[in-house]
């Protein structure tokens, strides 16, 4: 029986990390469709070369794409028990698209984890981040402060805050994102799939209940 997880969550709540340990301990494959995409243009396949023709024209890339993307991914052997889906769907119409390819395999999504946390805690994780001008290293003013405040640890270099680490592009992303995904939220509570997770808990605490809620939806 394959297994196909659609991971939610915005930005800051940890959902990158997350979705790495949960492939790690379910050993299904992690596919991202930002990866995917960069994986496609990168190569110049058929379907990046398409996708890129929109991308040109200033144009959003249309959903039959990144599902062509997305079924060409998980036809490959490491997705034979099915897969982790990261970053799509993001709307109602692409999630039912998805489980219309899904059904070409005889699968569908099984469980929709949702990890969250109040938008005040996602800004504080986000924004606080700090990145070396000679060599990229990267501080978090709370998490991971350097020894002395704006010099960087390893080389001595300046430490800058990149303009989408700031705090007014954090909390605009966040609340885009938010509002974007709050159908397709909908969607899946009325399909009975999605899982909430508290977001806040420590890391190890939040793969707990994720893996719990997954067994409880297989």
């Amino acid at each position: 029986m394959t297994i196909f997880i659609v991971l939610l969550g915005p930005p800051g709540v940890g959902k990158g990390t997350q979705a790495k340990i949960l492939s790690e301990t379910t050993k299904l494959a992690h596919v991202s469709s930002g990866d995917l995409f960069r994986e496609n243009l990168k190569n110049q396949t058929e379907l990046g070369k398409l996708a890129k023709s929109y991308m040109d024209k200033g144009e959003l890339v249309p959903d039959d794409v990144t599902i062509s993307m997305i079924r060409d991914r998980i036809a490959r052997p490491d997705c034979e028990a099915g897969a982790i889906l990261d970053g799509f769907p993001r709307t109602p119409a692409q999630a039912e698209a998805l489980e219309k390819m899904l059904s070409e395999f005889g699968s569908e999504v099984n469980a929709v984890p949702n990890i969250t946390a109040a938008e005040s805690v996602l800004v504080e994780r986000t924004s606080g981040r700090w990145t070396c001008r000679e060599s990229g290293h990267i501080y978090h003013q709370t998490f991971s402060p350097p020894k002395q405040a704006g010099i960087c640890d390893v080389d001595a270099s300046e430490l800058y805050q990149r303009d989408d680490d700031k705090v007014e592009t954090v909390t605009k992303r966040i609340r885009v994102y938010l509002d974007q995904t709050m159908p397709l939220v909908d969607y899946y509570r009325q399909a009975g799939k999605l899982v909430e997770i508290d977001g806040t808990q420590a890391v190890e605490q939040v793969t707990e209940k994720l893996v719990a809620a997954l067994k409880s939806k297989n």
